[in-house]
């Protein structure tokens, strides 16, 4: 026992010292620390307010604890079903069309050999993701308007009769994905862009003195290197299924396409903010949450099967 306990005393006595030696750099995380625990940890506390009728005059602790019967309304509510699919439909939409479409565009440029078209092609892709998604919305109500619209002028013009974009609940999820691919695509591909600025011109000089065309180039380098980084980004996105963006979707959202465009972060706003209602709003908080993380858990073990643990995050 002895021997055993002077080997954990000269290990904590080397602990000790490797801190002494490296404390400015401790001293430079603390800051870090100390945001996550204030900014991210410390709000957990209030996740009790989803299993309480809160009332803030009263407090979290003054207020009366009721259980489940917050998240026994939301799934007995009428909204619960719609605004559910609404969520997930919109979500997989999103992932299906906006995350290989910057990989995509990532690849093609990497392969592009006219180095001003490349970084001209680039920012012009790039560019549309610093306007805020007032700005945003805002163009899509007048470039689709089927008043003064440019785009419903154009289908008078051959003939036809003007479409209310905006009003049609069929055509939210396209006008709110494709606005989206229009918007981030430039920014989510400089990852994959960066990441291919990596590989080594030995790997493409070898793969043209063996013929290979830049399609396969692109096939048997680029994507090989790149699957680390779209695993991570896959599964990181998973954790988002449910997280659609609210200001987008509750700006967009009108009477007219309502039963399409309700999901749970715009029905969070309507309980929590319009309402008053805090512990409903927070149970749905809380529902998605878990959700969330259910996904993340799941698309993270799936990934790591299929790749033998190289690609998962834990």
């Amino acid at each position: 026992m002895k021997p055993a306990a002077g080997v954990k005393d000269r290990e904590r006595s080397l602990k000790r010292k490797m801190v002494l030696r490296n404390w400015d750099l401790y001293l430079l995380i603390l800051p870090t620390i100390a945001f996550f625990i204030i900014f991210k940890y410390a709000p957990m506390y209030g996740v009790q307010i989803a299993f309480r009728d809160f009332i803030p005059s009263e407090g979290i602790w003054g207020s009366e604890w009721v259980g489940w019967d917050n998240f026994n309304r939301f799934f007995s509510s009428p909204y619960f079903k719609s605004s559910l699919w609404n969520t997930i439909a919109l979500s997989f939409l999103n992932q299906f069309i906006n995350f290989p479409f910057p990989i995509i565009l990532a690849l093609l440029l990497n392969q592009c050999e006219t180095r001003w078209y490349q970084k001209t092609v680039q920012t012009v892709s790039y560019a549309p993701y610093f306007i805020s998604v007032v700005v945003m919305v805002g163009l899509l109500n007048f470039f689709l308007s089927p008043v003064s619209g440019p785009i419903n002028a154009i289908i008078k013009a051959l003939g036809g009769n003007a479409v209310n974009f905006m009003g049609e609940p069929g055509l939210f999820k396209w006008i709110y994905v494709f606005s989206d691919t229009w918007q981030n695509s430039g920014y989510n591909a400089v990852i994959y862009i960066a990441a291919l600025a990596g590989i080594s011109p030995e790997y493409y000089e070898a793969a043209m003195v063996d013929g290979a065309t830049k399609f396969k180039r692109m096939l048997y380098i680029d994507i090989p290197f790149l699957m680390p980084t779209i695993c991570v980004l896959f599964i990181l996105g998973a954790g988002r299924i449910m997280s659609m963006g609210f200001e987008k979707a509750f700006l967009m959202q009108n009477s007219l396409n309502l039963e399409k465009s309700e999901i749970i972060a715009t029905l969070v706003y309507k309980y929590g903010m319009i309402q008053s209602d805090f512990g409903l709003s927070t149970a749905v908080s809380l529902f998605n949450t878990v959700v969330n993380l259910i996904f993340i858990v799941a698309v993270n073990w799936i990934t790591g099967k299929l790749s033998g643990g190289e690609n998962s995050l834990w």
